[in-house]
């Protein structure tokens, strides 16, 4: 039966998540599967564009982080990271709780946090770091509350910008309180995520996840704060009651082959998706900011990359997914004409950069570099103007799509293709031009 979803391929990907061995999960782990992740980015300075929207460090003071799993399970386990850090980091103290859906902490959840035993702990620099496992049982699509204390004088040089969730910065140690209290001076709001890159859960029996590798567009950067409506969040729900995870592996300002907002897809694949426990295929949407960049206040002298740089790029990526046993959804590039207008990136589109999108996304769809292929082109720009999106998609900004557009995307997935059981993952992809 054909699918009415613009989905190639999709026959290949079940052994993606319920037949291909994960080739990514450490012995000792066979039900742990990674159910919420941020990737973990540099903080920049204050000439950079835009703001970081934390500050310098932080000392005897509680940052606490609302995020909402994937898949539930009776334990759990957060990852910390201080990927960009020049020195350990100190972690006085550190909880999680159980949220409700406004992100409170439901009283008597509050669990602490330990790290080899220790209520403290030292991340080295360059490193993450995982928590023991904690007993706090947490449904599918739960969301958890994780406070660290920060005792020390800590500078905050690894995040992620664009958590697209109220986070807070509080005096003292509050790790521990149902409702903080933020009448301290230097208590402040801020929607980035520093140091919290993934939370993991005991699911018992191997359950396999999906992780989205992408730029603003996958991280949400116009979806609707505090409501879970990234496009990944979405697809999340939809696949949450076939005990599949999804994890959101996307940066603002995040390219394939440069780094920028954050360190190039092709470098950070192994940590951000590869290194996560359960993960069987990872849906791939990024290109967009490759073409765009140069020529702009972000990169004025910058040539662009050429055709031949971007597939190569995606082959390489390719083969490092295959060789880890997990299989690739590639996604093709969305329109994007009048992008970004009043802004000091108006000129983010032009007619050129456009051309070379066309010829990328028609090698995405016809170049079998990748298992399946999601048409997001054909998802999201409107008929009668193919170079822009479709304006009930249209965030506003001509770039992003809003939330039914983020809707539109998840729903383009077809679970029951992706699902089916089918042939064993490839070693390596066919290179057709």
């Amino acid at each position: 039966m054909s699918s009415p979803y613009p989905f190639s391929a999709a026959a290949l990907l079940a052994s993606a998540l319920l037949l291909a061995s994960t080739g990514n999960a450490a012995a000792g782990d066979a039900g742990w599967v990674a159910s919420w992740t941020a990737s973990p980015q540099p903080v920049w300075g204050p000439a950079f564009l835009f703001p970081s929207n934390v500050p310098a460090q932080l000392q005897d003071q509680t940052v606490r982080q609302v995020a909402r799993v994937s898949l539930g399970g009776a334990r759990l386990r957060v990852v910390l990271s201080n990927a960009y850090g020049d020195r350990p980091l100190h972690i006085g103290r550190a909880t999680v709780a159980v949220s409700d859906a406004d992100g409170a902490v439901v009283p008597g959840s509050v669990r602490e946090l330990r790290f080899d035993g220790h209520p403290e702990a030292r991340i080295a620099a360059g490193a993450p770091l995982r928590s023991d496992a904690v007993a706090l049982p947490v449904p599918a699509l739960g969301r958890v509350t994780v406070s660290l204390y920060l005792p020390a004088p800590s500078p905050i040089t690894t995040f992620h910008w664009d958590g697209r969730q109220t986070g807070w910065i509080v005096a003292g140690d509050q790790t521990h309180a149902a409702v903080l209290d933020r009448s301290g001076g230097g208590s402040l709001s801020t929607t980035a995520r520093p140091w919290l890159a993934g939370i993991e859960v005991d699911t018992a029996d191997a359950a396999p996840a999906v992780a989205v590798i992408g730029d603003s567009i996958t991280d949400g950067a116009t979806a609707s704060l505090d409501r879970d409506t990234r496009w990944p969040d979405l697809l999340a729900e939809r696949l949450a009651p076939r005990g599949v995870a999804v994890i959101n592996a996307g940066i603002s300002g995040g390219r394939l082959l440069s780094d920028g907002m954050g360190s190039s897809a092709l470098s950070r694949l192994p940590r951000d998706v590869l290194g996560q426990p359960g993960v069987r295929t990872v849906i791939v949407l990024i290109g967009i900011n490759d073409i765009a960049w140069p020529g702009t206040a972000f990169e004025p002298t910058r040539p662009r990359p050429t055709l031949d740089a971007l597939r190569d790029g995606y082959r390489q990526l390719v083969a490092q997914a295959h060789h880890q046993g997990v299989r690739v959804i590639g996604m093709t590039v969305a329109p994007f004409a009048g992008a970004l207008p009043g802004t000091p990136l108006d000129n983010y589109y032009q007619p050129d950069k456009d051309a070379l999108r066309l010829q990328l996304n028609d090698w995405i769809r016809l170049g079998g570099a990748f298992d399946a292929v999601i048409d997001a082109d054909a998802v999201l720009r409107d008929p009668a103007d193919p170079s822009r999106l479709l304006a009930r998609y249209d965030s506003g900004d001509h770039l992003h799509p809003g939330d039914d557009g983020n809707r539109a995307l998840a729903d383009a997935v077809d679970l029951d293709l992706l699902l089916r059981a089918a042939e064993p993952v490839l070693s390596s992809s066919p290179h057709k031009d």
